[in-house]
């Protein structure tokens, strides 16, 4: 008993004595790479340019998170309206110049509505959301056989609250990736 007690003391003992040895120094001053940049966010090789991460935690070309954070996957409508905004087309061809590049990705556009009104009406309202980014991609040349849509009406809010922030967030059309993205 006293034995085995001692034999995992001892063991502990060396597993953390063998785990300090391999652990690396915190570096004591500002430490320079070949790009010029500091550990820290300091760049002292061209001061007046800012650090960047390089491609370490980019999103890859073809991906779902190239598509959310490059392009957007989401536009918004006013109340009680599937018309689309001037604002949101850029935004729209954005997602059909990326969906003609990547051509073997699927989406399925997601209509949704604010809590106010009947489900039913926002249940129409979401489906005549989602169509009507589903045309506009279609007239940007996008094949209509890789679009489906499906409308969420206020079953799928964004953003919570029952105020006009909230209501305009999660009046929108999301353009959701099914499949063919690169992972």
């Amino acid at each position: 008993m006293i034995k085995s007690r001692i034999l995992r003391l001892a063991l502990v003992g060396v597993a953390m004595t063998a785990m300090a040895a391999c652990a690396r120094p915190a570096p004591t001053g500002p430490v320079t790479d070949p790009g010029g940049t500091q550990q820290g966010g300091t760049n002292t090789t061209y001061p007046d340019r800012p650090v960047t991460g390089g491609d370490m935690g980019a999103a890859r070309p073809g991906s779902v998170e190239d598509f959310a954070n490059n392009v957007g996957d989401r536009v918004y409508f006013d109340l009680d309206s599937y018309t689309i905004r001037p604002e949101a087309y850029p935004r729209l061809n954005q997602q059909a110049a990326w969906l003609r590049q990547y051509s073997g990705v699927t989406v399925r556009i997601e209509g949704n509505a604010d809590e106010r009104g009947t489900a039913e009406y926002n249940l129409a309202l979401g489906a005549r959301r989602a169509e009507a980014v589903r045309t506009y991609l279609i007239q940007q040349g996008v094949p209509a056989s890789r679009i489906t849509t499906i409308s969420f009406g206020k079953e799928r809010p964004i953003a919570q609250g029952s105020n006009e922030e909230a209501w305009a967030r999660n009046r929108n059309a999301h353009t959701a990736i099914v499949s063919g993205a690169v992972r």
